[in-house]
């Protein structure tokens, strides 16, 4: 596997947090990145099952009053 990063401060960050934890760089990384990840929600939970949250709530503070087409337009199609 490979990882090319590109970024002189990316690079200068690994190395400082090598030589401050005694890893290597692969290992000051993936260390700093599990760190990192578990403060994050999980993927779900930032996507799909979130709007399903906030789609839910909406429904409850809409009610259940429902317009049809017919509510919306006359017998000739124009908007009431």
């Amino acid at each position: 596997m490979s990882l090319n990063i590109k970024n002189e401060r990316v690079h200068a960050l690994a190395r400082e947090a090598a030589e401050r934890t005694g890893r290597t760089q692969t290992g000051a990384i993936e260390f700093a990145l599990e760190r990192l990840l578990a403060t994050l929600p999980e993927r779900d939970e930032r996507g799909g099952a979130r709007i399903d949250r906030l789609l839910e709530d909406l429904r409850g503070r809409l009610g259940d009053d429902t317009l049809t087409t017919d509510d919306l337009y006359d017998e000739t199609g124009l908007y009431r």
